[in-house]
C-alpha cells in the first residue's frame, strides 16, 4: 500500500474517461473527465462488493484519505460494513440536530406563541436568539445539564442584565418542559438554579397607572388642570419624557438643543453620572416654546421655584398637582410616569427592551458587559419617543368627554 505521492495526485490530469489512480489495499483516486477527484475504497462485506466514499480531493488530502481507508479496514476486521457504519452515524447527527435546544426551543415557539401577545413574542423570541441560542442552541436538548445551562445566564448577568437573566432562565426551563413533555428529554434542569442566579434589583415601589383607558383619563385630567403654566408643563413632560421627576425639575434652557430637538443631562445631575440624551418629540417642543416666555426671562431653569428663581421647582410641585386632580400617593406618583412608561412601550406598543431601559437611563451595558454611550440606540429612540408622544394623544382624544357619541 502507499503507491501514491502527493506530487502525483495533485498534478495528475483528467482524461476523457473515468481513471483510477491505485494506492494500494483497494483504496484509489477517482478522476473524473471533469477534472473532479474522489477518494475511493472498494471492499466486499457479507458477499457483496461495495464502494465507500473516502473524501474528495483537495479537501481531503492522501494522509487523510489513507487515515480514512484504514478506519475502514479497521471496521471490516471487526466485522462491521463501514457503510452502514456510517449511515447509523449520519442518521445519529440528523436525530441529535433534530433534538438540539435551538431545534426544539424553534418548535415550542411556533407552537405556544401565536395565543401570546406580539410584544411578549418578540421579547422571548430576543432572549432566545441573543441569549439562549448562541450557548445551547446546538447542544442535543436531553444533554444539558443544571451547569451548562447556568453558564449561558451567568453570560447575561456579566453584561448587567439580572433580570434578562432570570427571564431567560424562564423561557429556557419552558423550552425543557416541552421537551420532557414531547419525549424528546427526561427532566428539566432549569429547576436546579433555584438560588443560583443574582436577585432581581430591588426597586422601590411607585404607585402607578399602565391601563391604557385609565391613562387616557389622566390624561384628559392633566389637561384641564388649571394651576400655572410652568406645573401644567412638568406635568405633562412627566408623562412625555419619563426621566426621573428631579431631572426633569432641574431641566435647563441651556441643556435644550433646539435644532437637535433634544434634551442633553449632564453626566453630574444624572443619578448613574453619565450623560444622557432625551429625544423630544414635536409635542414636547411645542410645550417649550409656550412656556419659554413665561420662565426663561427669569433665569435658566425651565421649571423655577415661585419662591425665587436661583433654585428648581420643588419636588411637590407635580405630586401636588396630581393629588389636586384626585390622583393619590396610593394611585400615582411623579416616579410613576416612568412605570407607565417602562410597561406600555413594552407590552403595547412593542419597542425594543434595551431602547426603553435606555431611555429611562438606567445602567445598561452591551454584550461586552460595556456601559453603552449616551448615543446608543439614538435613531430607534427617537422614533420611539415621537410614536409613545402620538399614542398619548391618542389615549388622550379618545378619553376625552367630546370624542363620546
Amino acid at each position: 500500500m502507499g503507491n501514491l505521492t502527493a506530487a502525483q495526485v495533485k498534478q495528475a490530469k483528467p482524461g476523457s474517461k473515468v481513471q483510477k489512480l491505485a494506492d494500494g489495499g483497494s483504496m484509489y483516486l477517482l478522476i473524473q473527465p471533469s477534472g473532479a477527484k474522489y477518494w475511493r475504497f472498494d471492499y466486499r462485506y457479507a458477499g457483496k462488493r461495495k464502494t465507500l466514499a473516502l473524501g474528495v480531493y483537495p479537501e481531503v488530502s492522501l494522509k487523510e484519505a489513507r487515515e480514512n481507508h484504514q478506519d475502514a479496514r479497521d471496521k471490516l476486521r471487526q466485522k462491521r460494513d463501514p457503510g452502514d457504519v456510517r449511515k447509523v452515524e449520519k442518521l445519529t447527527r440528523h436525530l441529535a440536530s433534530a433534538e438540539s435546544f435551538e431545534a426544539i426551543g424553534q418548535e415550542w415557539f411556533n407552537q405556544v406563541m401565536p395565543a401570546k401577545s406580539e410584544s411578549y413574542r418578540v421579547r422571548t423570541k430576543r432572549i432566545l436568539e441573543k441569549d439562549l441560542y448562541p450557548s445551547l442552541g446546538s447542544r442535543p436538548i436531553a444533554a444539558i445539564t443544571a451547569p451548562e445551562l447556568l453558564a449561558a445566564l451567568r453570560k447575561v448577568e456579566a453584561r448587567g442584565a439580572e433580570d434578562i437573566a432570570h427571564r431567560a432562565k424562564q423561557t429556557a426551563g419552558q423550552v425543557l418542559r416541552y421537551a420532557v413533555a414531547t419525549g424528546r428529554a427526561e427532566r428539566d434542569p432549569s429547576g436546579d438554579l433555584k438560588g443560583a442566579l443574582k436577585p432581581r434589583r430591588k426597586k422601590k415601589h411607585h404607585a402607578a397607572i399602565t391601563k391604557p383607558d385609565e391613562i387616557g383619563h389622566l390624561l384628559v385630567a392633566m389637561e384641564g388642570y388649571d394651576g400655572s403654566l410652568p406645573v401644567k408643563t412638568a406635568l405633562q413632560l412627566s408623562a412625555l419624557l419619563f426621566q426621573r421627576p428631579g431631572e426633569i425639575r432641574a431641566m435647563k434652557w441651556s441643556e435644550i438643543k433646539w435644532d437637535e430637538a433634544r434634551w442633553e443631562i449632564p453626566a453630574e445631575k444624572m443619578k448613574m453620572r453619565q450623560p444622557h440624551i432625551v429625544p423630544l418629540s414635536t409635542q414636547v417642543v411645542q410645550l417649550l416654546e409656550e412656556l419659554k416666555p413665561y420662565t426663561a426671562r427669569r433665569g435658566d431653569y425651565v421649571f423655577p421655584n415661585a419662591r425665587g428663581a436661583s433654585r428648581c421647582m420643588s419636588e411637590n410641585g407635580v405630586r401636588t398637582a396630581l393629588r389636586t386632580l384626585g390622583y393619590d400617593n396610593d394611585t400615582m406618583t411623579p416616579h410613576g410616569f416612568r412605570a407607565m412608561a417602562r410597561t406600555v412601550l413594552d407590552e403595547v406598543l412593542g419597542f425594543r427592551e434595551e431602547w426603553i431601559e435606555h431611555q429611562l437611563a438606567h445602567a445598561v451595558k452591551d454584550p461586552n458587559g460595556r456601559a453603552y454611550n449616551r448615543t446608543a440606540h439614538i435613531e430607534g429612540r427617537v422614533e420611539m419617543m415621537q410614536k409613545w408622544a402620538d399614542y398619548l394623544d391618542e389615549l388622550r382624544e379618545a378619553a376625552s368627554p367630546s370624542s363620546d357619541g
